[in-house]
């Protein structure tokens, strides 16, 4: 099969992980506590692949600098968006909404949020997704442990984000058009992760990497983290060492 082919199949299995648990998060009441535990766990596998398998490798590939520069570029660049979408409505894009002031404004309450919190949730998945087409460079074969952690950590996300949509009195149509849409979005950014970066140099190629880094690992700082430990912080320490080890243990399998 075409690499290419199976760059865009490793983007859909990741991005089909939002989905599904945007499917848990609108039908079912799941309670809070366990959606913390889930975010957490997520968390720790993230943490450890941008760890081993995202800047290590760029590290390995491209050395110091463009590990460096490329990570706090990737930091940069989403935290910039991030405020942005804050300012328009997107700032509780993954909470569930079940407290009053972290609930997600309806459109209602501040025009254009919708919108909003569709870029966000394309803002966060974009990176993820397009490491995985660049994984492909590195020998032909995508890196499980970078789908694996995208994957476990993108059920979390869709189930946490939907059931706030729900709650600022979004319909299914929307929410489950957005969640399919950034699932789509992912196969073409794998894609183009594949063929855009494979025709750059080996240090490019290792920026770029360390530029999803640097994006993942804020946006698990910034959104994952703090939704985690509003309901679950006596365990989420425990539960993201889980994650991390989890993780950790798949890369050196």
């Amino acid at each position: 099969m075409p690499e290419v082919i199976q760059a865009g199949g490793w983007g859909l299995l990741a991005g089909s992980a939002l989905l599904l648990g945007a499917v848990f998060g609108y039908r079912l009441r799941v309670p809070q506590k366990v959606i913390a535990l889930v975010m957490a766990f997520g968390a720790g596998v993230l943490l450890s692949a941008v760890s081993f398998e995202l800047v290590g490798e760029a590290y390995e590939e491209g050395g110091l600098a463009p590990a460096v520069v490329g990570t706090l570029a990737g930091a940069a660049a989403y935290t910039v968006g991030n405020l942005w979408l804050a300012g328009c409505g997107a700032r509780h894009r993954k909470r569930s909404g079940h407290r009053s002031d972290q609930a997600q404004p309806s459109e209602e309450e501040h025009g254009g949020s919708g919108l909003a919190l569709a870029l966000g949730a394309l803002l966060d998945g974009v990176p993820e997704s397009a490491v995985i087409g660049v994984s492909l460079l590195e020998g032909g074969a995508v890196s499980m442990v970078t789908v694996a952690a995208v994957f476990i950590s993108n059920v979390p996300e869709g189930l946490s984000s939907s059931a706030g949509m729900k709650r600022a009195g979004r319909g299914k149509g929307y929410v489950f058009g957005v969640w399919g849409a950034i699932a789509a979005a992912s196969v073409v950014s794998a894609v183009l992760g594949y063929t855009v970066v494979g025709g750059f140099s080996t240090t490019v190629i290792a920026a770029v990497t360390a530029v999803a880094a640097g994006a993942i690992l804020a946006m698990v700082a910034d959104t994952m983290i703090p939704e985690a430990f509003e309901e679950a912080h006596v365990a989420i320490g425990l539960v993201t060492v889980s994650g991390f080890l989890v993780s950790f243990a798949l890369s050196h399998a």
